[in-house]
């Protein structure tokens, strides 16, 4: 305290209370000549003095009973009720932009705690256009960890990296009639160049094959071409219309889109249940997200696949799945839609796996 600076209260506006126990030291007392960057000490006697100079009337309180008297009344308060397992859920929290924690937990509300955490870790912000998310740093810093950990497993495995435009027209995509029922509500569509209106409209891709397949067929002629296996790391648009969620469903997605022929289907069987493990992998070494390998049903099968592996996740919370990861076995069906066909090794015309 700076004790001197009372001696400019002139018009005592100042009410002095004085612990009793410094009144009673024999000691010198510390403190403040009229500043607070230095210290000084006097004794007791001479601390009296200054306050008789003051004119101020101070009163002489023992601190230590006033600590002691706060003490029994707060053990006469009533406990905090336990918050046993059995103790009804505090869900709805007042909403504070500026506010730093989370303020829910998994069983309080798990949507808005979900939202909570990968927005205030700074993972995801929210964008004008519904079920589109803008990616932070940290977000795709986790994303690139992804490619780093899976592409050079699928460069061993003999795939290579390119890139394929991101529309497909019309008529590439309705050639595969099975495909195309399975994306028609999904698929976003470019009817306009500025104010005038195009010739047909242009899709953008929910998946490649429409797009890919027709360069495979100009590439493959003899079994010599084969495999060839291709992997783009691009995005993909699908416009649903179910409950967009970050990461989980949305509109416009990142992903790593690998596609491959083969002369045999053993050949391709063994690319995709390679494929399948280097998922797994991912999942349960990288991210430390537990997963279930296994097949989908005819039902749930990729449209125009002979079958769909997958690596299937599991939320403990609300007790859904979640599709990660799937490895698809697409047999010969695209190859003839797309008339990708080699000579073997007789010179017989084979369509590709």
């Amino acid at each position: 305290m700076n004790l001197f600076s009372i001696l400019n209260d002139t018009a005592k506006k100042v009410h002095l209370i004085v612990d009793q126990r410094l009144l009673d030291e024999k000691r010198n007392i510390a403190f403040h000549p009229m500043q607070n960057d230095a210290t000084t000490s006097i004794s007791v006697a001479d601390m009296k003095k200054v306050i008789d100079l003051s004119n101020h009337e101070p009163e002489a309180l023992d601190f230590s009973k006033i600590v002691e008297a706060e003490k029994k009344e707060d053990a006469k308060k009533p406990a905090p009720a336990h918050k046993g397992k059995d103790a009804p859920k505090k869900e709805e929290v007042k909403q504070d932009v500026h506010q730093m924690g989370v303020e829910y937990t998994r069983e309080q509300n798990f949507s808005k705690w979900y939202q909570q955490v990968i927005t205030k870790s700074e993972l995801i912000e929210y964008y004008e256009i519904s079920g589109c998310y803008i990616l932070r740093p940290l977000a795709y810093y986790i994303w690139e960890s992804i490619q780093n950990f899976l592409d050079p497993r699928f460069k061993k495995n003999g795939v290579s990296n390119c890139y394929f435009p991101m529309f497909v027209s019309e008529a590439a995509l309705s050639k595969e009639k099975d495909h195309v029922e399975g994306f028609a509500p999904e698929v976003a569509w470019v009817t306009k160049s500025g104010k005038t209106d195009l010739q047909e409209p242009i899709a953008i891709r929910p998946t490649s094959e429409t797009i890919m397949y027709p360069s495979y067929a100009k590439w493959i002629h003899s079994h010599r071409d084969l495999p060839l296996c291709l992997n783009q790391w691009t995005n993909v648009v699908r416009w649903e219309f179910k409950h967009p969620t970050p990461f989980i469903r949305t509109r416009e997605f990142l992903w790593q889109e690998g596609h491959t022929a083969h002369a045999t289907s053993a050949e391709a069987d063994t690319m995709v249940l390679s494929i399948l493990d280097y998922y797994a992998d991912c999942y349960k070494d990288l991210l430390a997200v537990p997963s279930v390998k296994g097949r989908k049903s005819e039902i749930e099968k990729f449209a125009g696949a002979n079958y769909t592996t997958t690596v299937e996740l599991y939320v403990p919370t609300n007790g859904r799945g979640i599709q990660g990861a799937t490895s698809h076995q697409l047999g010969q069906n695209f190859a003839k839609m797309f008339d990708v066909w080699f000579e073997d090794k007789q010179g017989q015309k084979q369509f590709a796996w």
